[in-house]
């Protein structure tokens, strides 16, 4: 008599893996978690490097930025204490390039010119310029320079000078419209009626409201008919350096 197996011959495996498939990019349909997993698994190492890079470069900004306001703070500081002609240029000489500079050599350019020292006052309306370029104290030393050439005996480069900042429609209206009533000015003290007229109207078109129209309007009631030969205005007056208030900053 044979004897039945009480057990399954076949060795029984530890699981049954038969629907194990692995999760990678060959995967037909992962979901959103397995798609992350991969991700992670191949990224995990530059994502963690550019989270790093991009904290340290807020901090660094953020650093930079509370060093250059104390900076700041500090050459305002500096400007604030410089009362007198040596304590400018001194801090000309320590802040060549800042804005504030420029406005401490538009300072010593309007004292130069003051003083009837008109080299110096042209020689500091340039610097100036050049380090507040096209903004309203770039532009006030433009037509300082303009002024200088006329005191200083080149009045044909100083009325050029004048023309242009007159054309330059960036210009503040009431550069502008002084510049024309200095040209007026000169125009009535050469004896050129017609032509201070025109300089006149373009004062008026210019800045209707403003103090140089008012004092155009005055100059052209002066000006004699067109039918006389003027004997020229008041030739010793001095045009005064451009006005400006120093406690605003650019």
């Amino acid at each position: 008599m044979s004897t039945t197996p009480t057990h399954d011959s076949t060795p029984s495996s530890a699981g049954d893996d038969r629907n194990l498939v692995p999760v990678d990019e060959n995967y037909l349909a992962p979901s959103l978690e397995d798609r992350l997993a991969i991700f992670w698994s191949k990224h995990s190492k530059s994502v963690i490097i550019a989270l790093v890079v991009v904290v340290l470069a807020v901090v660094a900004k953020g650093g930079y930025d509370i060093f250059a306001a104390q900076r700041e703070k500090a050459v305002d500081a500096a400007y604030a204490a410089a009362t007198t002609n040596a304590q400018l240029k001194a801090f000309v000489a320590d802040h060549p390039t800042h804005a504030l500079a420029g406005i401490a050599e538009l300072r010593l350019a309007d004292d130069a010119y003051t003083a009837g020292n008109y080299a110096d006052a042209q020689a500091g309306y340039i610097k100036a310029g050049d380090t507040l370029g096209k903004s309203p104290f770039g532009q006030r030393a433009r037509l300082g320079v303009a002024n200088t050439l006329i005191q200083s005996g080149k009045t044909a480069d100083g009325e050029v000078a004048l023309k242009q900042l007159v054309a330059d429609l960036s210009v503040a209206k009431a550069l502008r419209a002084e510049a024309a009533y200095q040209l007026a000015a000169l125009a009535a003290d050469a004896g050129q009626t017609d032509e201070a007229a025109k300089f006149i109207t373009q004062v008026e078109a210019i800045d209707p409201s403003g103090q140089w129209s008012q004092r155009a309007t005055l100059l052209r009631a002066r000006l004699p008919s067109s039918s006389v030969v003027a004997s020229g205005g008041d030739k010793g007056s001095v045009a005064p350096a451009p006005s400006v208030n120093f406690k605003t900053t650019p």
